[in-house]
């Protein structure tokens, strides 16, 4: 579930971009659609696991498929961004052990 999460949140992150170049009804109903599904994981998945600990897999899932995203889109990511997500990665292994 919580991939789920994470994949979801990074579809309607490259789905938000494609309607910042040109907002469409079915780019909208895609956002909304992925997003139920998004919240209804995160609701399976609360009742496996605490609440801290699902967030921190759903953080670091969306992390990584964001930054790998980035080039999809064309907008590679520099090395400062490419650091700081590593840092976000690094701090949600760490309080998960």
């Amino acid at each position: 579930m919580a991939i789920t999460a994470g994949v979801g949140y990074a579809i309607a992150t490259l789905l938000m971009k494609i309607a910042s170049d040109k907002l469409t009804l079915i780019v909208l109903c895609a956002i909304g659609i992925v997003l139920i599904v998004v919240v209804a994981s995160e609701v399976l998945l609360l009742r496996q696991i605490d609440l801290g600990m699902a967030y921190i897999a759903i953080i670091a899932t969306e992390t990584l498929l964001v930054l790998a995203a980035t080039f999809l889109v064309g907008q590679p990511l520099t090395s400062r961004e490419m650091f700081g997500g590593a840092l976000v990665v690094t701090g949600a292994a760490l309080v998960a052990f």
